[in-house]
């Protein structure tokens, strides 16, 4: 038996299927809902798991992703961390960036770092860009910072040294000589966390990591002995940024990798379903109860990138990661998002949401504010008789009176303000689509749209009438998506190196050397197993300041083929930026991928039993599809769809926790996975 979870805003995701052991024949993959549990969000794993009737002394495999990081950055409940750096550098991390995102704007106030200055100590030391020593670290000062930062409360300290990137002989001996003085505090060195060079950047991520590394491994390890007391005695993995999973002592070890667990299997999941149906480039939405997210795959891939900020917006620069996250958008805007009206009496929806306590207003549990789900009630979309999966009956009430004093500022009725929220929030999703698309050189129109989440389903076809995208995919399981992705991912470990080189044949016994130390390092973690591997390159022209991240061209014999390789970042830099240059190009970061798989569920086809059409219709009612007007919409039982089944709406398809909205003329069919695909009129 086989386990994942999932924890989401709003709800807690499990998804589970068994293996004969005898034939291997992977059994039907089965599904639990539980409402998350802020801030023991363990609870609301063992609630879904109970909910499921599996006890969990049968599991043999479990894997878990968890908002427990982003969490405590976002709301800052970490613990209080110092940070222990080169003599002259305490104030990297104030001095920060000049590149605000509002460059005109004379009231702008860089981020407060997580570290306050009193908190920032400094010892004598000094390692070359090249990692020559030329000054060991100076311990003598050591024991009294620590006495200092006892006094102050200091739960965990982050060590970030100049260069240490490259060679970290000096972190090391500071991170001993606290362990040994002070074996209670927790403690990690930068070059444990990032090998890649910005002084600023890799400073952030340790500190961080750092801040919620007690946390985390309380979280962690709190759930392993829930587990194990329930009889579960295998190891636990954790899914990580990269989109693959981790065993829990490496997750803890290094608790910033976990930063976006949760969004990154829903997109490898995407990518997985999209290779399998003949869709490989995709445009991916995954809609949730207080975010959405969305990403581009491009033939069959999920892109990478170590430049990833929090709390970023259009006034704010946010905070750097410099760890391998899916290269993901996300704005506030899910089916929890609250509507709210400003000075001028103009509407907005999110990013403030409901979340799971008290939620939307319709789920009784003493929810005041309207909310994008309210709104879909409103407009007939969702189903009152099947709302929540029929666990509950929307409080109308409380919806009646949610609304109420939007419809007093406004001057609308309730289906008018519902109107309204939907397009907000539409056209909050929509902006976002376009930075992972059109904003990047790519056409919408060459990509169709896989939406999954509690509202993907609901939302998705009016968002690729917007972007012009001619189809849209909904897959099997499309709720619990990112908790089925789980079961699907490798372990996966990224190592990201920077190391100077020059691309031309030249190089290329530089090249082999840079990626052969960084395979030794990964057979070194693994110990055992199957490691497979995957070779980037960061790389730039000669004069630029960033870099375009490409897979190295192979030879046949193994080695790097430099001149494909560099044809190759030509053309990765011109669709990026719409030119290239004849400079030389010089690589910044050997990049390796190395995974160990794991076992893996077959995509199972759904049964087809010749059922008529006219058997999946459960019932009609009236639906508001917005601009294409109010019809009386066919409903159909989405569980009793088959493969091959086609039909046009307006229309809506209801699964226990999935509603497809189908506005006329547009059609769906229904392929051998149980996939839905809405294929656009023209």
């Amino acid at each position: 038996m086989r386990a994942s979870s999932d924890v989401g805003g709003t709800f807690t995701d499990l998804v589970f299927y068994e293996v004969d052991p005898a034939t291997g024949q992977c059994g039907a993959v089965r599904t639990a809902k539980a409402d998350t549990t802020p801030p023991n969000f363990d609870e609301g794993v063992l609630n879904a798991l109970d909910k499921s009737g599996v006890p969990i002394s049968r599991l043999d495999f479990f894997a878990h992703g968890s908002t427990v990081v982003i969490n405590a950055l976002t709301e800052r409940k970490g613990v209080r961390t110092a940070l222990i750096t080169t003599r002259g550098f305490r104030d990297v991390i104030e001095i920060a960036r000049g590149n605000r995102p509002d460059l005109f704007n004379f009231n702008f106030r860089k981020p407060k770092p997580f570290v306050e200055r009193y908190l920032r100590a400094e010892l004598d030391e000094r390692v070359t860009f090249r990692g020559e020593i030329k000054r060991a670290v100076d311990l003598g000062p050591l024991p009294d910072l620590l006495d200092h930062f006892r006094w102050n409360g200091v739960e965990a300290i982050a060590v970030a040294f100049l260069h240490a990137y490259v060679e970290p002989s000096n972190e090391q001996a500071v991170i001993a000589e606290i362990r040994r003085l002070w074996p209670e505090v927790s403690v990690l060195a930068s070059h444990e966390v990032s090998r890649e060079w910005r002084e600023y950047e890799r400073t952030n991520t340790t500190i961080l990591s750092t801040y919620v590394h007690p946390i985390t491994q309380r979280y962690i390890e709190r759930l392993e002995d829930q587990l194990r007391d329930g009889g579960y005695n295998r190891p636990l993995y954790m899914m990580q940024s990269n989109g693959g999973i981790a065993t829990a002592k490496a997750a803890k070890a290094n608790p910033i990798a976990m930063v976006e667990s949760g969004p990154a299997s829903g997109i490898f999941a995407a990518a997985y379903m999209g290779r399998h149906i003949g869709e490989p480039n995709l445009i991916v939405l995954d809609i949730g109860g207080t975010t959405a997210k969305c990403t581009l795959v491009e033939d069959g891939e999920v892109k990478v990138t170590t430049e990833y900020h929090i709390e970023r917006d259009a006034r704010n620069p946010g905070y750097p990661i410099q760890t391998a996250v899916s290269e993901i958008v996300e704005i506030g805007n899910g089916g929890g998002s609250i509507a709210w009206i400003d000075e001028g009496d103009k509407l907005h929806v999110g990013p403030k949401s409901a979340g799971a306590r008290p939620g939307p207003a319709a789920y009784g549990h003493g929810g005041t504010s309207a909310t994008t789900t309210d709104a879909n009630l409103v407009l007939g979309r969702i189903d009152p008789a099947s709302f929540v999966g029929g666990e509950r009956e929307p409080d109308w009430a409380a919806v009646d009176a949610a609304f109420a004093p939007l419809q007093e500022r406004l001057g609308l009725s309730k289906e008018e303000v519902a109107r309204g929220i939907v397009r907000i929030a539409n056209a909050n999703m929509t902006a976002a689509l376009r930075l992972v698309s059109t904003n990047k050189g790519y056409d919408p129109r060459d990509f169709a749209l896989m939406a999954f989440g509690g509202g993907g389903a609901m939302h998705a076809v009016a968002l690729a009438e917007e972007l012009r995208v001619p189809h849209v995919i909904v897959p099997v399981n499309s709720s619990v998506f990112s908790a089925w992705g789980m079961l699907l991912t490798d372990l996966r470990r990224d190592y990201l190196q920077t190391r100077l080189t020059r691309l031309d044949p030249v190089s290329a016994p530089q090249i082999a050397e840079g990626f052969a130390a960084i395979e030794q390092q990964a057979g070194a973690d693994y110990g055992q197993g199957d490691v497979g591997f995957e070779h980037f390159l960061d790389m730039r022209y000669i004069g630029q300041e960033h870099t375009v991240k490409i897979a190295a061209v192979r030879s046949p014999d193994g080695t790097i083929d430099v001149e494909a390789t560099r044809e190759a970042f030509h053309a990765a830099h011109e669709k990026r930026f719409t030119y290239r240059l004849p400079n030389p190009i010089e690589i910044v970061n050997f990049h390796l991928v190395a995974t160990v798989a794991v076992p893996k569920p077959d995509l199972a086809e759904k049964s087809v039993t010749g059922l008529a059409l006219e058997e999946a219709v459960i019932g009609r009612r009236t639906v508001d599809f917005d601009q294409h007007g109010i019809h009386e919409a066919v409903i159909y039982d989405g569980l009793r769809l088959e493969p091959g089944m086609s039909f046009a709406g307006p229309a809506i398809v209801q699964e226990p926790s999935v509603t497809c909205v189908v506005p006329p003329p547009h059609r769906v069919s229904v392929d051998r996975f149980g996939n839905y695909h809405i294929h656009l009129a023209a």
